[in-house]
């Protein structure tokens, strides 16, 4: 006899077949069975979309999503084999509007697919037919399940339109890209405080980031900005500045012979604001006062630093609260808030806060204020904690805690970052990044040695001695094997 036979005839062989019946053809009178089946629909539409289509349902609906699911899964696998093998390919990949584009717009179709197919799964079910317990079950189930993966569809669409328009609005405009010299991609690092107007900001942090083309080692020289008597690279301020920086002070303008006030010389104090200077900088995403500063300290350290990255501290808060915050050492303890007003007078009776001595996981305010304090320090002590912070942060961007936070991430740094790093050198730098987070970061400070500097008088520097110290610390000599005797 047939199964349908069996079933027809109500023979007692017919309620075990019936449990065994393909998904497609249940018995509708049976709950228990009903359910089982149910819960079996709603897992498979999870596990793999378009499977429970193709097994009860629109055979063409579940092939369009076993399809679809294939091709996702297999974007994935590549998307994973070529991060492990070809890192700088994948970067390559991340970083290109066509294929961020392409990225998004898949995203969000397979997420309104899966939509689509969790609500036929439903049909399917036949709620009605199942046990009253899991008529409220299985739908909810069903929709927190829908949430967790059309969702994760859907937010991963939205980082790839966030990365799009971010690397567009911090890397669009830059000029070619520039081959490594001497084995180090070379990148001046500017930080100073825009909210009072960009016509009084002057950088209040001044550093040369140098990343080795091959290993990612990291080498961080920080610059003191009342540095003077300043030499220029070739180039125009060189022209205007032959003998330095010095001697040439504008009171009427507001600045002096030191180094943070090389872009009020340059820009500022211009009447056409340096574009005669520098008349490429703007449209390569750079101004005449970061390239005067660029110059500078190419003169300073004797090394071409042909990009900038420029870091807002008005927002600078915004970027470290979306880190997550960040791990320091405190070694002295400091006060919150102060200004030029409160000079002369003790810390308590204007200080808003303190930070304390010891291990500190500090949001953006307290970090903020743990880089900008100088008013019971000096401005050498300010230099180190800034280069803590920096290192820091680097410890902070590791792939796991920008993809968690990306959104947030994405909209402090298009707010608070400039830069003229050609969007193409993008993938070669992130891979280099991540070798860099392996290794340690070393710091040259061209402080005096009582400040934990190499020994350099910011007033009287030694600009031949600072120069021969950063090529061998760039360059070390190999040592060689000398035969004994």
């Amino acid at each position: 006899m047939s199964v349908a036979s069996a079933v027809r005839a109500g023979s007692p062989g017919a309620a075990p077949i019936i449990e065994t019946l393909p998904l497609r053809r249940p018995d509708a009178s049976s709950p228990p069975m009903m359910t089982r089946r149910g819960w079996w629909l709603v897992a498979m539409n999870v596990l793999v979309p378009g499977s429970a289509q193709t097994l009860a349902g629109n055979r063409r609906l579940g092939r369009i999503g076993l399809a679809s699911t294939l091709v996702l899964w297999t974007l994935a696998l590549v998307a994973i084999v070529t991060f492990l093998l070809w890192r700088e390919v994948a970067f390559a990949i991340a970083t290109n509007w066509f294929a961020l584009t392409a990225a998004q717009i898949l995203l969000i179709g397979y997420a309104l697919l899966w939509v689509v197919l969790t609500v036929d799964t439903l049909r399917l079910v036949r709620i009605v037919k199942v046990k009253p317990y899991a008529r409220l079950a299985i739908p909810v189930l069903s929709v927190l399940l829908l949430f967790v993966s059309a969702g994760g569809a859907a937010y991963a669409s939205q980082v790839a339109a966030t990365a799009r328009g971010t690397l567009g609005a911090i890397f669009g405009a830059s000029g070619p890209a520039v081959p490594p010299t001497d084995g180090y991609y070379n990148i001046l690092l500017l930080g100073a405080d825009s909210g009072e107007g960009r016509d009084s900001m002057r950088f209040d942090s001044i550093s040369v980031v140098s990343v080795n083309a091959e290993t990612g080692a990291t080498t961080i020289t920080g610059i003191p900005r009342d540095m003077a008597n300043v030499p220029f690279s070739e180039g125009p301020m060189n022209d205007r500045y032959p003998d330095g920086f010095t001697g040439y002070a504008d009171p009427t303008c507001g600045w002096d012979g030191h180094m943070n006030h090389v872009r009020q010389a340059a820009e500022v104090c211009q009447p056409d604001g340096g574009e005669s200077l520098y008349p490429d900088a703007t449209a390569n995403g750079s101004s005449p006062g970061v390239e005067a500063t660029k110059d500078a300290a190419e003169g300073i350290l004797g090394i071409e630093i042909p990009y900038y990255v420029f870091i807002d501290m008005h927002g600078f808060a915004d970027l470290i609260d979306a880190l997550g915050g960040v791990d320091i050492v405190v070694d002295e303890r400091l006060p919150e808030g102060g200004g030029p007003e409160y000079d002369g007078q003790p810390a308590e009776e204007w200080a808003t806060g303190w930070i304390e001595v010891g291990p500190q996981h500090m949001d953006g305010e307290t970090a903020q204020w743990y880089a900008r304090s100088r008013y019971t320090t000096s401005d050498w002590d300010r230099m180190e904690r800034q280069r803590e912070l920096q290192e820091a942060m680097l410890a902070q961007f590791t792939p796991a805690n920008v993809l968690a936070n990306f959104n947030d991430i994405a909209a402090a740094g298009e707010d608070i970052v400039e830069t003229d790093i050609p969007q193409s050198l993008l993938p070669t730098l992130m891979e280099l990044a991540l070798d860099a987070k392996e290794q340690r970061v070393t710091t040259i400070e061209l402080t005096p040695e009582s400040a934990g500097g190499i020994g350099v008088d910011p007033e009287d520097p030694d600009f031949a001695y600072i120069q021969g110290y950063v090529d061998q610390t760039l360059h070390p000599v190999e040592p060689t094997d000398q035969p004994q005797g």
